[in-house]
């Protein structure tokens, strides 16, 4: 008599491929918000690192020029890009009317522009204009707004009110040059952070995506290479500096938070609000804000107190 066959093992019915399934299914929905949350987390962190490297190239300006903090953009001088007074040295070529960070690029291992590019714009045949450039380089980027390329409308703003504005008025700077040994707070005084740009003077709900090379006040990132400190008054610079133009303001882009590095190179996640902005139930942001919470300075005067923002000059 011939042995019998063994039996195989018996193959997985349908219920139980399908029980299989969703318990993966399961673990999946349970894991996912937690690497998002990670990477988030992630790309905050590499912000922080990023704007730690800007603020110690701040300082290495500063000691190279007589104390001296970098202006948030050179003054435009007569004869625009003709005018060689115009055009700065930063590093790897000639810049005109450089960028906060442009102006430090010397400073940078990393520059913030291609060499092409420069050479291009000296010659007048650069595609882009010639004061906002690209950046070439991540280190100038943030990993949660990676298209906002555009050195006017870049993802981190200077506090340039009480560091340096040097746009002039009736023949005068605003408030340049400013000396680093004038800030009495540097553990306390912001020095750059993530900035949503002039769509802060809009509601939330109207504002436009971000526009490379764009101009609109109400779309994201205009012009959010500046940052204006929280409380303004009628007599302080704002936003582009042209008339009617709305504030800049943080972009709290990090979980509803900032990524602000500080004078003494710490970098920070916080609230909009705990760095002293305020904001009505729409998300318009306020020059000074409601009277029983009002915005303050005292992360951006550089001596801890809520100070005016330096006053344009008057004629």
């Amino acid at each position: 008599m011939l042995p019998r066959a063994r039996t195989t093992a018996s193959a997985f019915t349908l219920i139980e491929l399908l029980v299989v399934i969703g318990i993966i299914g399961l673990l999946i929905a349970i894991l996912l918000p937690a690497l998002q949350r990670v990477r988030k987390q992630t790309r905050a962190t590499i912000c922080q690192t990023r704007l730690r490297s800007i603020s110690q190239a701040w300082h290495m300006y500063s000691d190279q020029n007589g104390d001296i903090s970098p202006p948030h953009k050179p003054a435009s001088e007569p004869g625009g890009t003709s005018n060689p007074v115009n055009w700065y040295d930063i590093g790897n070529g000639m810049k005109y009317r450089p960028s906060w960070i442009a102006t430090m690029g010397r400073q940078y291992r990393s520059f913030p522009f291609d060499s092409g590019d420069l050479s291009l714009a000296q010659a007048g045949s650069g595609s882009e204009p010639a004061d906002r450039l690209n950046f070439a380089h991540a280190l100038y980027l943030c990993p949660e707004a990676p298209d906002w390329t555009d050195e006017r409308n870049a993802a981190a703003g200077y506090n340039y009110q009480f560091l340096g504005n040097a746009r002039k008025k009736f023949g005068r700077y605003v408030n340049f040059p400013v000396n680093r040994s004038r800030i009495s707070a540097f553990s306390g005084t912001v020095l750059a952070a993530d900035s949503m740009g002039t769509a802060a003077g809009f509601d939330q709900t109207l504002r436009k995506a971000y526009q490379n090379n764009g101009t609109d006040y109400d779309a994201l990132g205009n012009h959010s290479y500046t940052l204006d400190p929280p409380r303004l008054t009628p007599e302080s610079d704002k936003g582009t500096g042209d008339a009617g133009s709305p504030r800049t303001v943080v972009d709290g882009r990090h979980y509803n938070k900032v990524s602000t590095v500080f004078c003494d190179s710490h970098a920070e996640i916080m609230s909009p609000q705990a760095l002293g902005y305020r904001a009505d139930s729409h998300g318009t942001w306020f020059d000074s804000g409601p009277g029983d919470n009002p915005a303050h300075n005292r992360f951006f005067s550089g001596t801890g107190r809520d100070d005016d923002p330096p006053p344009l000059p008057t004629q």
